[in-house]
């Protein structure tokens, strides 16, 4: 995990159903003798991130039935691998405070990013989404955590494959753009591929089928996660200066030959892949640019490059 993170220590049980008394239900010694949870019982993993993030930002959570219940250590690596990014990897000039802007492209109905960016570094967001029912399950959030409310606006994006579009209010700017997005082409996929993780696992017919939940616009979208990246940075060309810096998550390192593609047609200035690992688990976040150093936000950059310098590297 990032070095930063909160929860590289493992969880502390303990202290977490002290925090959350509800989880104490779902927690028992596994088969190693550790005190867990059964990550493939839904309602265990949603008891486990409640407390989670009201152990380490106070925050009071939750999500709709069926809805994507995210991984929170994750979550809170991406914003910190962000934080790096805005920094240049140093540590004493990370910037925090409201002037950060940051905008969240298909923030969900859990509002994660924004949460947890605002509790962590202070950041300001606007968090997106084309699902209405998860978009007012983000704002009713957002209003109980009074702490953070002032720090966060969710937005509805009224076109299914847009990211940037119809978004920005005029003379709008933001520091960055961050984004999950689906990883399956298709409800069949994503049904296939949930079939095969329970079959690694040696789950039961009757185990949940999905422990982390996921509905349509979650889980897959036209394209999958490839086509979706590729429609954002297409579509982050046609307005270069709305963000300084636009960032991705991407699942699936085969992507990325085809992904640098897309990014050397958009004529991007800079790009850079941060690598995250939680686990056995690893991922990655895909930055680029339009912008040169020097070149403040609300201007245009000088000329863009004809070659793409794309670095690769964790911070």
């Amino acid at each position: 995990m990032h070095a930063r993170s909160r929860f590289s220590a493992g969880y502390d049980f303990p202290r977490l159903i002290a925090v959350s008394p509800a989880l104490e239900p779902f927690v028992s010694p596994n088969a190693y003798g550790n005190l867990s949870v059964d990550f493939a019982n839904p309602d265990a993993v949603l008891a486990l991130n409640q407390a989670l993030l009201k152990d380490a930002y106070a925050l009071q959570w939750s999500i709709p039935r069926g809805a994507l219940c995210p991984p929170i250590p994750g979550r809170s690596d991406y914003l910190h691998c962000l934080a790096d990014l805005l920094s240049g990897g140093d540590d004493d000039t990370i910037p925090r405070g409201s002037r950060v802007a940051v905008l969240d492209i298909g923030t969900g109905a859990s509002c994660i990013f924004p949460m947890i960016g605002a509790s962590e570094y202070g950041w300001r967001f606007v968090g997106t989404e084309i699902d209405v029912v998860a978009m007012r399950w983000a704002r009713q959030i957002v209003r109980v955590n009074r702490d953070v409310t002032g720090l966060i606006e969710c937005r509805l994006q009224a076109s299914p494959l847009a990211c940037f579009d119809g978004i920005a209010k005029r003379g709008e700017v933001f520091d960055a753009s961050m984004c999950n997005p689906p990883f399956h082409a298709s409800a069949e996929e994503a049904a296939d591929a949930s079939r095969k993780k329970r079959r690694n696992l040696g789950l039961t017919k009757t185990t949940p089928a999905l422990n982390f939940g996921g509905q349509a616009g979650e889980l897959w979208c036209q394209g999958g996660e490839l086509g979706f990246i590729q429609r954002m940075i297409a579509e982050s060309a046609g307005v270069p200066t709305m963000c300084r810096w636009f960032t991705t998550q991407v699942s699936k390192s085969a992507h990325l030959p085809r992904l640098r593609q897309s990014l050397k047609e958009a004529r991007v200035v800079d790009a850079e892949i941060l690598d995250m690992a939680q686990g056995q688990k690893k991922s990655r976040v895909l930055a680029w640019t339009f912008f040169r150093p020097g070149d403040p936000p609300a201007r245009p950059p000088r000329s863009r490059s004809k070659t793409l310098p794309l670095r690769s590297g964790g911070r």
